[in-house]
């Protein structure tokens, strides 16, 4: 079997309804008891949903979140998380205030929105986490990201603007079709670094790792592994990166990809140290 399987949240793990099917919770403890460590890899912050999603994975282990501007292991609390230059932040804020637009920005373990759109407090919901109007600026701790909220049609306008300094990542959910969420990283942090040092963490080589995803912001992360794996609703590019297709979200198609990874083969393991 593999080593490590990375697994996306939206359009991956949960669906519409914004939850996970229980045959899929079932596969998850069939590859951890047979030794896999899993990782979920997803755009969202390690608060609310996803942070239970990460416990129920794999309570012990490393866990990609915000387009790996956070990474954290679930039982010592460790971080290896990259955070925003003040400066640009300051810049971000000042922009969304011009524009009005939908601008989140994140630590680890919280996050701050301005707008009461109806975008930004559904968003909230989806996070699993209460609505609270909040200045970005008054966040205390490390900011690791920032994120755009826009509508589906303005996505390619605002990937058109000048982020000097800045990686931008987009990123859909079924569970807010309407939405595009742009997240905003250091410039060089993505899902794949994070996986880079995650495997790293193991002792275990990129080709023994799998890439369970849907989007845009999943490629980086399957152009690196051994086993990129796209789900039967990805996107035009992480399909175009994958190496096996499995069934989409709303049918289990992880479940595919679980079994799927328990049944490859595995190379050395790295060397300690």
């Amino acid at each position: 079997m593999l080593g490590l399987t990375c697994i996306d949240v939206d359009g991956t793990l949960v669906g519409s309804s914004n939850e996970v099917l229980p045959q899929v919770w079932d596969a998850a403890a069939r590859a951890v008891a047979a030794g896999m460590h899993l990782c979920l890899c997803s755009g969202r912050p390690a608060f609310g949903k996803a942070l239970g999603y990460a416990r129920q994975l794999d309570p012990h282990g490393w866990h990609v979140f915000q387009n790996g501007a956070s990474v954290v292991n679930m039982e010592t609390g460790e971080s290896m998380s990259e955070g925003l230059p003040h400066e640009l932040v300051l810049e971000l804020v000042e922009k969304s205030r011009r524009l009005g637009r939908i601008l989140e920005v994140y630590t680890d373990s919280e996050y701050a929105v301005e707008s009461t759109e109806r975008m930004a407090v559904e968003h909230a919901a989806l996070l699993g986490v209460p609505y609270v109007q909040r200045d970005p600026l008054s966040l205390s701790g490390q900011i690791v990201r920032a994120q755009w909220v826009v509508p589906i049609a303005e996505t390619a306008a605002v990937l058109a603007e000048p982020h000097e300094g800045l990686s931008l990542h987009p990123a859909g959910s079924p569970a807010m079709p309407d939405t595009m969420f742009i997240s905003v990283t250091r410039e060089g942090v993505s899902k794949a670094s994070a996986v880079r040092s995650v495997a790293a963490k193991y002792h275990l080589n990129l080709s023994d790792v799998m890439m369970v995803g849907d989007g845009e912001n999943d490629v980086s992360v399957m152009n690196e592994v051994g086993h990129p794996v796209a789900m039967g609703n990805a996107v035009a590019g992480a399909l175009a990166a994958s190496r096996y297709t499995v069934g989409s979200v709303e049918d289990a198609g992880l479940v595919e990809a679980l079994d799927l990874a328990l049944n490859l083969e595995r190379t050395e393991a790295l060397p300690v140290g």
